[in-house]
């Protein structure tokens, strides 16, 4: 009877230690992954660093979400003198919309221009070419009137 007893505590206790173990994961997947809200017309200063998302060739990766509309034309711009930039825009399910790494004018920041096919949630991500660790930058994303 007591090894009865003693299997149905540790049983309690291991059900316990579960559900706790799966509140746990849940918190840490939250502060795992939170991009950062960004509006249109308003420049971002950030930085890029070894704690941001790793991009799996030696760089780093920072996320921004932002509302878009259908038909809108979007220009995201990333100016840094710390890295060779490259810019994302990952529609909800992943794929990838447009992608920029240099710029028109020669440099190593990235400007990416597109038109919104479907009004959504969208990620902006900016991340570094290579296995440059980051540093300094600036992201401006500007909503321009269709014609």
């Amino acid at each position: 009877m007591v090894a009865i007893g003693f299997r149905a505590a540790l049983m309690i206790q291991c059900l316990a230690l579960g559900v706790g173990m799966e509140d746990l994961g849940a918190i840490a997947q939250s502060r795992m992954y939170n991009p950062i809200a960004i509006t249109p017309g308003k420049s971002l200063t950030d930085k890029l660093t070894k704690n941001d998302i790793p991009t799996g060739q030696g760089g780093f990766a920072r996320d921004y979400v932002i509302q878009l509309q259908a038909g809108s034309q979007v220009t995201i711009d990333v100016n840094s003198e710390n890295f060779d930039s490259i810019v994302y825009l990952i529609a909800t399910d992943g794929t990838t919309v447009a992608e920029n790494d240099d710029g028109p004018d020669g440099s190593t920041n990235s400007l990416l221009f597109t038109r919104i096919a479907k009004t959504g949630t969208y990620i902006i991500r900016v991340r570094s070419f290579g296995e440059a660790a980051g540093g300094n930058f600036t992201l401006k994303v500007t909503l321009l009137k269709p014609q």
